[in-house]
This record gives C-alpha cells, structure tokens and sequence, in this order.
C-alpha cells in the first residue's frame, strides 16, 4: 500500500487530548493536526521524534494534515488504526494468513454478536464462515517483541468472547495482531497492562478461536503485511 499523496516529514512536538498532535515541518512552520488513533500510543510520543504525515486538500476537514508514522528505536511504526483492516485484506489476498485466501467470498463490517460488527467476514459455499477479527499493535518495549493491548480495553475483551461465540456455533473465528512495525519477530498478550483481557484470550482460544500475529514492512513510501511471526502464548490456536 503506498501512500499517495507522499508523506511529508516532520519533528514531533505533541501529541494531546488523543486525537490532535503539533509537529514542526522541515521549513519551520508549527502546525497542529489530527491523529488517527485515540490509544496510548505507548512509547510513541516523545517529543522531538521524526515523524511523517499525510495531507489532506479541501473538503470539510479542520486540519490539513494527519500523523502516519512514528519513529521509535531507529524503525518507522504505523499509528493510523485506519490501516490494519485493508493491510489484513491484502495479506489474506496474498496467502499471509493460512488457508483464508481460498475463501470465494470478502466481506467488511458485518453486524454480528451483540451491537458489534467484524471486521471481515469470509464466506464460501464449501468451507463456510470465517470471522476475522483485526486488532492494531504498535507496543513494543522489549527488543523484538510486540505486545498487546498497551493499555486496557474492555472492548478488545468483548471481542474475544464474541469470536468465542462464533466458534461454538461451529464457524471459523480468527484474531489477527496486526504489527505496524518491523522490528519484531514474536508477539505477546499483555497482562500486565491488562489482566482481563489476557483472560478473554486464553477462553477465546480454548473455546476455539484462532489467532494470528502479522508484522508490516514500513517505510516512508509504503506500507505493506509482510509475514507472521510466532504467538508466545500456551494454549494458542494457530490459524491454518
């Protein structure tokens, strides 16, 4: 996935109130924009850090530019949580995630569960459903380790038990962690920033749920899903 228009480089100055950030451009000018990730952003805020920006031209938009990239411990992370889902369409396209390229049928956001929607639905007439699930990691805080959640999220628990849900009735469901960064070659639930969740995941998975970790190759030109890396989880449910 390249982007288009080409990032623009800039230095940091702040990130704040969640979704805006302050970012000094290359010829001096101070602008603040928005910031398409309302998380932690977990090791990703240090002022003065090289970052890159997408910019946006007319419409009803209040800021001109939006935050893409990060740097952090010399490699380039991907914050946009507007990315994951279409970087998992890709890799699924592309035979990265087991055998769910050979599924006939791509749905997105489809309602399911309670007052929830997936984020892909596969459906075909031989193999069935499969609910996947796509969750945006960034948290790395141990040289070649990504974690997640960085923070709690009850949402991302509800998740788990609906895709619990799904596989009871006997479909396919499926936890995609996708890393938008490339430094890492294992990945981890965090308990330690969320304990309840860690719970969800391990019922998710002996209820039947399957679960995937998928690195990203970034630079400032492009970012694309660039292969899976090991789940150092007991008990996990590699997706086939």
């Amino acid at each position: 996935m390249k982007f288009d228009p080409p990032l623009i480089p800039a230095t940091l100055i702040r990130r704040y109130k969640r979704f805006l950030f302050d970012a000094e451009l290359e010829n001096g000018e101070v602008i603040t924009g928005s910031c398409p990730n309302t998380g932690s952003m977990r090791g990703l805020t240090t002022p003065g850090s090289r970052c890159y920006l997408t910019t946006h031209s007319g419409g009803t938009r209040k800021y001109a530019h939006a935050l893409e990239l990060v740097e952090a411990d010399g490699t380039l992370v991907g914050i946009n949580t507007g990315r994951p889902n279409r970087l998992a369409e890709d890799a699924i396209s592309e035979g990265l995630i087991g055998s769910l390229d050979r599924y006939g049928e791509l749905r997105r956001e489809v309602k399911y569960g309670v007052n929830s929607r997936i984020d892909i639905l596969l459906q075909d007439a031989d193999l069935g459903r499969a609910y996947v699930e796509v969750k945006n990691v960034h948290f790395c805080r141990s040289a070649g380790l990504a974690e997640f959640p960085d923070s709690p999220t009850s949402r991302g628990a509800k998740h788990l038990e609906e895709l619990g849900d799904m596989a009871d009735a006997g479909h396919r469901a499926i936890m995609v962690y996708l890393i938008q960064r490339s430094d890492v070659e294992r990945f981890s639930i965090c308990s330690e920033f969320d304990p309840a969740y860690a719970v969800a995941f391990d019922r998710a998975m002996k209820r039947g749920v399957e679960a995937c970790a998928l690195r990203c190759k970034i630079t400032s030109e492009q970012i694309q899903a660039e292969s899976l890396v090991p789940v150092e989880e007991s008990g996990l449910n590699s997706v086939t």
